[in-house]
């Protein structure tokens, strides 16, 4: 090959491999406006999705007060100090973040005056999971600490004071179990939006804090947060403020509360005291009791395990949840259902301190003589008796519609969770469960309130209220009024309370002249010297009632719960009670004394305003 054809092969050669390198440009230009001009958006889009981290804010929980407007539950600020982890870069590739947090917190320990409360695992699992967000390294700092940091603030890097909310139950165990607790929500919910970093809430566990969580948590806020590259923060682009939760106002007054707690200090028990004239709980006090403020954050092992290990059972809610056979508490309805059924209310029957029926004996109580006994009397002293005949006078059935149209057997419907229903006993049930006819001993154990019948205190308030109101039975009222601070945007303080009326279960049909027959017996328990319920009598003040004492456990052990009933004053009621003790003498003695207590400090909170 000649030179010439050399040069022009090469020549050539050159051209191709320009054409080829110009084509291969002109393709990736191609490709580079298809991708920035077609699916710009779509990048642009994906770009800002990966760079934003949504963090979600808890909305502060909703103030509970009493009637007179005591706060019941609060909110504190929780002052931490806190890291703020994007301020601390790396400077020397040796050194990984976790460390160099570490030694952070060590110089912060050491102008605080305090050890640290995080660990390097801590440390690691905040970068793994939530490197955007302030670490908090300790809580609940003092005035103190907050005076040092900011004296020598300005030499930390990166280090401030977070403030957070903190639930607080500014009077400790009162009203433990009604009010309730909260904890920190575990886990998001499948209906909250996507948040990368869910700051939980508090959420109510027990009581009026989980009935009413809902309104109480109001509605969390979110920031976007824009991050780099190592997941640290950069810039904050958009904040939604949450909305506080709504306040409730409780029926609950404060001072009876306490009272009612002092009045079973050293006992186990409960005592419910109810407005007559409309339903409101103005106290329901469960013993022994514990302190909702130990939940607020996280229990400690030490705090969990004397309340699991108490055979008492401090979380129980006995006003509530416990069942109790009723024992002579439960003679007023066959009173009532033996009148109603046409008994003459004329009848008196001779009580020689035990009643035969057929082949079994069934005694009074403590196998006590009466004599002569008519209604009244047979109310005043207790007279088991009596009320053996009166009841297999009326039967099962007229015993078993007073006591449901009484409230009895089912649940009152009080806005609160862990009511029993209690229970009534009746053929069918008997029948079905043992294979059993029902016979007349079974009436007469009914009628004396033993055997399988149960009842709640709660049950036993509202049935006192509606005696002594004339027939009324109301639907525990425990929230007074709420006040909804997200309807409007402005502050909770700003806004009225919106009252929540009571609410009216049945009007109960007996009659007038019949109520009065039993309104004056109870009258008599307190007043007359032969009353079982002298003891709780005040001078002065004129009280009905009726005491019960129930045998409970193997037969024979002596295991008693000590019942009382009473309402007053007599004329005008404003207050129904209910109170039983588990382990007591007899109603009369063990609860009487206690109740005498409790009306005394009720009224004189009267005059006291």
């Amino acid at each position: 090959m000649t030179s010439t054809n050399l040069a022009l092969f090469e020549l050539r050669r050159l051209l191709l491999l320009k054409m080829i390198i110009l084509a291969a440009l002109g393709t990736l230009i191609v490709a580079l406006l298809f991708i920035q001009l077609g699916h710009g958006a779509y990048y642009e889009s994906s770009r800002e999705q990966q760079s934003l981290r949504r963090v979600r804010i808890p909305a502060v929980r909703g103030k509970i007060y009493d009637r007179r407007g005591v706060c019941l539950a609060d909110n504190v600020p929780d002052y931490g100090v806190a890291l703020y982890l994007e301020e601390f870069r790396l400077t020397r590739k040796r050194q990984n973040t976790a460390e160099v947090i570490s030694q952070a917190i060590q110089q912060v320990a050491a102008v605080i005056g305090q050890g640290p409360k995080i660990d390097q695992q801590q440390i690691k699992s905040h970068l793994a999971s939530r490197r955007a967000l302030p670490l908090v390294a300790w809580h609940n700092a003092d005035e103190r600490t907050i005076a040092r940091l900011m004296e020598t603030g300005a030499r930390l890097k990166g280090v401030d004071i977070l403030v957070e909310a903190e639930r607080v139950y500014p009077h400790g165990a009162a009203l433990a179990h009604l009010l309730g607790y909260v904890e920190i929500a575990a886990t998001q919910s499948e209906d909250d939006e996507l948040f990368h970093y869910y700051l939980s809430d508090l959420t109510g566990k027990t009581g009026i804090e989980k009935q009413f969580d809902e309104l109480l948590a109001g509605r969390a806020g979110g920031r976007l947060l824009q991050v780099d590259v190592t997941g640290f923060k950069h810039a904050e682009t958009a904040l939604r403020e949450s909305v506080p939760g709504s306040d409730l106002k409780l029926a609950i007054d404060l001072r009876i509360q306490q009272v009612a707690e002092q009045v079973l200090s050293d006992t186990a028990g409960a005592v419910v005291v109810v407005d007559p004239r409309n339903g409101d709980v103005l106290a329901m006090a469960s013993a022994p009791g514990y302190d909702p403020n130990w939940f607020c954050s996280t229990i400690t092992t030490e705090n969990w395990t004397k309340l699991t290990a108490d055979s008492r059972k401090p979380l129980f809610n006995r006003a509530l949840s416990g069942l109790y056979a009723p024992g002579s508490t439960f003679k007023p309805v066959v009173a009532l259902a033996a009148l109603e059924q046409g008994v003459d209310r004329h009848l008196t029957l001779n009580c020689p301190g035990y009643f035969e029926l057929g082949n079994q004996q069934f005694a009074c109580y403590q196998g006590k003589s009466h004599g002569q006994t008519d209604f009244r009397r047979a109310i005043r002293v207790s007279c088991n008796v009596f009320f053996y005949q009166a009841a297999l006078k009326c039967r099962l059935d007229g015993l078993y519609q007073m006591a449901l149209a009484c409230g009895l057997g089912q649940k009152t419907g009080i806005s609160l969770p862990g009511e029993s229903a209690g229970f009534l006993p009746s053929r069918a049930w008997k029948r079905r469960t043992l294979g059993e006819a029902w016979r007349d001993g079974d009436t007469c154990n009914l009628a004396i309130g033993q055997g399988p019948i149960q009842v709640t205190p709660l049950q036993m308030a509202m049935l006192t209220a509606a005696i002594a109101n004339g027939g009324t039975l109301y639907q525990p009222r425990v929230v007074l009024a709420t006040r909804r601070a997200g309807l409007l945007q402005r502050k909770p303080d700003e806004l009225e309370f919106q009252e929540i009326p009571p609410v009216v279960i049945r009007r109960i049909h007996f009659s007038q002249e019949h109520l009065e027959l039993v309104r004056n017996g109870l009258r008599d328990v307190i007043q007359d010297e032969e009353g079982t319920g002298r003891l709780a009598r005040l001078s002065g003040l004129v009280m009905a009632g009726k005491t019960g004492t129930a045998e409970y456990g193997r037969k024979g052990a002596g295991q008693q719960h000590a019942w009382m009933l009473l309402f007053a004053p007599f004329d005008e009621p404003r207050y129904a009670v209910a109170i039983v003790l588990d382990d007591a003498i007899s109603g009369g003695i063990s609860a009487g004394p206690r109740l005498r207590a409790l009306m005394q400090e009720i009224f004189a909170l009267e005059g006291s305003g």
